[in-house]
């Protein structure tokens, strides 16, 4: 890691604050390359982070923005959402410009990962806050001699004040799989209502997502843009699967709603030296 790139620490855990001249903030740990935060210009915290969360080597960390690969979820043989944001990412770049800062980090295959899954890749995350808007950038490259399919998601947990006050526009008309009734479905509302037990993968997402929030005198809208990933994933836990989580208090499901940019139903295939990247961003806006 080049020595000028200045670290702190995050729940005792190696960090990088992101911070662009208007004040807009980012957090990124080098443990999962994971963001843990993201503060527009002037505004509150816009990620959910579960304050009984375990910050510690080789464990998940429940909020923020795990990425997730080469697996997503239990669809294969590996640990569920795969090994990348469990292990520890070496920052590679970082700065600020006029317009925002950013940072990258970088994780490669080395011997555990082969030993689970006998593959030579790279990733690279880009992270980059200005104003109201925060990108994430995964890219995959094949390092290795022979090809290999992956799948993939940016599981981004977004904060909300109140669950029962929040609703998700953009998904009408859209296929999907509904993992709770194990049932293909078609949209038929214009607007998503996230709450209960929710854990749906849209498929073929070409547009904007709004996310809603309306209470009292708060009038919420973030903008959701994704490419590179063909599929979204929605998900709640619902008051009686959040209260069996060890690292998410009982009422956490009242607080969040995870809207992730994926790459599930068509897996990605790369030939040796191929590359793969996808983005989500997003912006909080008026």
């Amino acid at each position: 890691m080049p020595s000028e790139i200045a670290l702190s620490r995050f729940h005792d855990l190696d960090a990088h604050v992101l911070q662009a001249p208007d004040g807009a903030r980012a957090t990124v740990l080098l443990h999962g390359g994971h963001v843990v935060s993201w503060l527009p210009a002037g505004q509150d915290e816009q990620l959910y982070l579960s304050e009984r969360s375990a910050f510690a080597e080789g464990q998940a960390v429940r909020g923020g923005v795990p990425v997730v690969f080469p697996q997503f979820n239990a669809r294969g043989p590996l640990q569920r959402h795969g090994f990348a944001r469990n292990l520890p990412w070496q920052l590679v770049s970082a700065g600020q410009a006029a317009d925002g800062a950013h940072a990258v980090l970088q994780l490669q295959d080395d011997a555990a990962t082969r030993a689970a899954w006998p593959h030579g890749f790279r990733l690279e995350l880009r992270v980059s806050v200005s104003g109201q808007q925060l990108s994430i950038d995964l890219a995959c490259t094949n390092t290795g001699e022979s090809a290999f399919t992956f799948t993939a998601a940016l599981h981004t947990y977004l904060r909300v004040a109140a669950l029962d006050a929040t609703r998700l526009h953009g998904l009408a008309g859209l296929r999907y799989w509904d993992a709770v009734s194990d049932a293909t479905l078609i949209q038929g509302e214009e607007w998503l209502l996230p709450g209960g037990d929710l854990d749906r993968v849209y498929y073929g997402i070409g547009r904007e997502l709004l996310l809603q929030e309306s209470r009292d005198a708060l009038n919420r809208r973030l903008f959701i843009r994704q490419q590179g990933f063909d599929d979204a994933v929605v998900w709640n836990p619902g008051a009686a699967k959040c209260a069996a989580l060890r690292d998410m208090p009982p009422d956490g499901y009242r607080h969040m709603v995870c809207v992730e940019a994926a790459c599930i139903a068509k897996p990605v295939t790369l030939a040796p030296q191929g590359n793969w990247s996808g983005r989500q961003q997003l912006r909080l806006g008026q």
